[in-house]
């Protein structure tokens, strides 16, 4: 009788807890809702016709739902690579470069085994180019955060530039398509390589690489021993070192992990959408990635919605711009909002606590 007297208290107050937390977000949304909706105003606009809009044409359409799914699926890796390394106190603000990396290497080794390749090498081969080069790319900054004590953050988000000026120095030199009359892009990736869609939908299999990868990341972080141990590291890092944890191989693979991830995210954009590299390519994902992981307050599978909802705001863009005659760039104002009004909640009620 005692333990159900005490076990229920503790069930009403976690109950509360998740009522609370979910009123808290409702709140911040709204808040970003409505300072939005006062920039719209001051352009003359009708915000309530706007965000009508944005509802009928983005948010119940078929087509344009599956448009979201497609772009959630590497945001979703990209904020599981933020995720990770988040778990040891790392930040990694490099998933823009990582991305860009993997995909790099995937194509290239696409370009490798040829476009008649069979599916299971081609995917085989580009899948572990991407993580590979990925995981390479975060381990740059893991050694100089590890050997030479300089901030992840830092180093990550420099080497994005790096990765971005050599891809451009590839497709712009020796991978330029000739076929491509003038355009700077690589090879389209052949037939094989290329991700297949799920049934008659226009979403490809990535959604469900998206859902294993958040699936086998909350598994490690709740049920396996690195888990435990990355969360002590990332804790405190001192005390976690003096009762003998490796800290250093911990935070190492933290980091490298990330850059798989990322990496991942590389060729799935690439064999799922894009089909081939060009100046733009990637654009933004890594860099919305980080910001789906804090509104998710980097768990695995909280990821999975923040990168739908992410990914339903930037497709908004084409909506504004040609229903409103705003900017397509007023939507990155809207998940700024987003992002500021949810996190701004959450560290007022940190500080109440």
């Amino acid at each position: 009788m005692t333990g159900v007297a005490v076990g229920a208290p503790r069930r009403t107050a976690a109950l509360t807890a998740r009522t609370g937390t979910a009123a808290r977000w409702l709140a911040a949304c709204t808040a970003a809702l409505v300072i939005f909706s006062a920039f719209i105003l001051a352009n003359d606009v009708d915000p309530l016709s706007v965000l009508g809009t944005i509802w009928t044409s983005v948010l119940t359409e078929p087509r344009q739902v599956e448009q979201i799914l497609v772009r959630a699926t590497p945001f979703a890796l990209a904020a599981l690579a933020v995720v990770v390394p988040g778990r040891a106190g790392l930040v990694n603000v490099g998933g823009e470069g990582q991305v860009i990396v993997g995909a790099v290497a995937a194509a290239g080794a696409g370009m490798w085994v040829g476009a008649d390749a069979a599916p299971a090498v081609a995917v085989t081969v580009m899948v572990l180019a991407a993580v590979v080069a990925g995981g390479a790319w975060a381990g740059i900054a893991a050694a100089l955060r590890l050997v030479g004590d300089v901030n992840e953050a830092v180093t990550t988000v420099l080497l994005n530039f790096v990765a971005l000026y050599l891809m451009l120095f590839l497709i712009l030199g020796s991978w330029r398509d000739d076929a491509a009359m003038g355009q700077a892009t690589s090879p389209e990736i052949g037939p094989g390589a290329k991700l297949p869609l799920l049934g008659t939908s226009g979403v490809h299999v990535g959604i469900v690489v998206a859902v294993i990868a958040a699936l086998v990341i909350w598994f490690a972080f709740t049920r396996t021993t690195w888990g435990f141990r990355l969360t002590v590291v990332g804790g405190n890092p001192e005390a976690a070192r003096r009762a003998g944890l490796p800290v250093t191989v911990l935070l190492l693979s933290a980091l490298v992990l990330g850059g798989v991830l990322a990496g991942l995210a590389g060729y799935v954009h690439l064999a799922g959408a894009e089909y081939k590299l060009r100046p733009t390519f990637g654009a933004n994902i890594g860099y919305i990635g980080f910001l789906a992981s804090w509104l998710a307050r980097h768990r695995p599978l909280a990821v999975l919605v923040s990168a739908a909802a992410v990914a339903a705001i930037a497709i908004t863009g084409n909506t504004l711009q040609i229903s409103a005659g705003l900017p397509a760039a007023s939507v990155n104002i809207l998940m700024g909002l987003v992002l500021v009004a949810v996190l701004g909640w959450t560290s007022v009620r940190k500080a109440d606590a």
